[in-house]
């Protein structure tokens, strides 16, 4: 095991089984994708496991909860972090799980209900 790996068990959410345990050497948080023997999983959650040695709880092993879910093409970076959809349009949620209210699936590409958002205004 090398020093930066994490140890982690990947559980498909529904139906719950375990797809496997490996060790990552990156820190998957939700919102992101995995790619395990060849299908693509969204991770939905993230829980960290630890077992109490010598009197100190340390970081065990990381579990995963992902599904089964199509890469998105359709993604923007926002203050470090990449978010579903174009975020330029007033109903992007800015998330990395959900893509917006009136047009989930999307894509924004061309959608009818398109408005750019407005910009915050700073009061003087």
């Amino acid at each position: 095991m090398e020093p930066d790996s994490l140890p982690t068990e990947v559980i498909l959410s529904h139906p719950r089984r375990t797809l496997g345990n490996l060790h990552l050497d990156w820190n998957p948080q939700p919102g992101a994708y995995l790619d395990l023997e060849g299908k693509t999983y969204a991770v939905l959650e993230r829980r960290h496991r630890y077992q109490l040695k010598s009197g100190t709880y340390r970081l065990h092993k990381i579990a995963l909860y992902v599904q089964s879910a199509p890469r998105p093409e359709e993604r923007s970076l926002i203050a470090g972090h990449w978010v579903l959809g174009d975020a330029t349009c007033r109903y992007n949620a800015r998330s990395e799980l959900v893509r917006c209210a009136v047009n989930p699936t999307g894509p924004c590409g061309g959608c009818r209900f398109y408005e750019p958002r407005a910009e915050s205004r700073s009061e003087g």
